[in-house]
């Protein structure tokens, strides 16, 4: 590959500092870097060329023998550069000539990414991709992630219970959900994303809760609402009713009104630091529309109580 004119890879004028060379470099590397940008090509030639240009200017050495003429924008010797030269393109005399500052060496080490003295890639990225104190390896670059969303079931949310889901490579896998999750958290499931040279990438699986016909959410509680009959309110009873873990029998005292709240311990979802928050479930008495009897005997009945004389009515 033809390389660009060094100066024009990072936005410089021939008369830009040291200072410059290095700000300017920075700026592209962060962007363009390979562990920050998966699977993306596009930036991982810009991260080489970013790289191979810093190389050049970087050096006093190199930069004034390419502002001389004297080597390329590959680090190679220019034709009328003269002398036999058959180094390294970066000056290190191994007679490889590549032109590639990703080429391997025979340690395996990246041959044009020997960092020294303020070990740039260091300070920017704290070692990503293999480097140490010395210097930076890039090694294959590592499949994209894959995002994914599930809809869990109100009971299955509320419960924790396993779910089974299919990803991209068509193999099913069990996923546990995480105590005290909410709507939204992410779960990341290692190496199931897209295939890659240096190893598949992730898949994100984003976790929603489905809306339910009869139970809502409130906060961690789980809120129902029961209808009853004016009879089980009036003499009480035993009434069958649902949770998310099945069916219980609720007992409703005598004299139950409209509207009270009764509390199921356990019964909600599960919370961050362990055990179960509650349902909540208010009792509505419903009265049918058109009924003789029950016409009948409100006729003959009366509640003489000032119900409503808190409400300064």
């Amino acid at each position: 590959m033809t390389m660009r004119d060094p100066y024009t890879v990072l936005g410089l004028t021939r008369s830009a500092s040291a200072a410059d060379i290095k700000k300017a470099y920075r700026k592209l590397a962060k962007e363009n870097h390979p562990d920050r940008n998966a699977g993306n090509i596009g930036a991982l030639e810009r991260f080489k060329e970013a790289s191979a240009a810093h190389e050049i200017l970087s050096e006093p050495e190199k930069r004034g023998r390419f502002d001389r003429g004297e080597i390329d924008a590959s680090g190679n010797p220019t034709p009328f550069a003269g002398g036999g030269f058959r180094g390294d393109p970066f000056g290190r005399g191994t007679g490889q000539g590549s032109g590639d500052p990703f080429a391997r060496g025979p340690s395996g080490r990246a041959a044009g990414f020997e960092f020294g003295g303020d070990d740039l890639f260091s300070e920017l990225f704290g070692g990503l991709g293999g480097g140490n104190a010395r210097g930076f390896r890039q090694g294959p670059v590592r499949g994209a992630d894959v995002a994914y969303r599930l809809s869990v079931p109100f009971e299955d949310a509320a419960t924790l219970a396993p779910q089974r889901v299919t990803l991209g490579d068509g193999k099913t896998t069990e996923l546990k959900l995480p105590t005290g999750f909410k709507p939204g958290v992410q779960l990341r499931l290692a190496g199931k994303g897209e295939p890659g040279a240096g190893g598949a990438g992730d898949a994100i699986i984003t976790i929603e809760v489905a809306s339910h016909r009869f139970f809502r959410r409130d906060g961690d509680d789980v809120r129902l609402d029961l209808p009853i009959t004016l009879k089980e309110a009036v003499q009480g009873a035993k009434v069958r009713m649902p949770t998310v873990e099945g069916p219980v029998t609720l007992t409703l005292p005598p004299g139950t009104s409209s509207g009270r709240v009764f509390r199921l311990k356990g019964r909600g979802f599960s919370l961050p630091g362990g055990g179960r928050a509650d349902q909540l479930v208010t009792v509505l008495i419903d009265v049918p529309a058109d009924d003789s009897a029950l016409k009948a005997f409100a006729e003959g009945w009366s509640d003489g109580r000032p119900i409503r004389a808190g409400l300064g009515v």
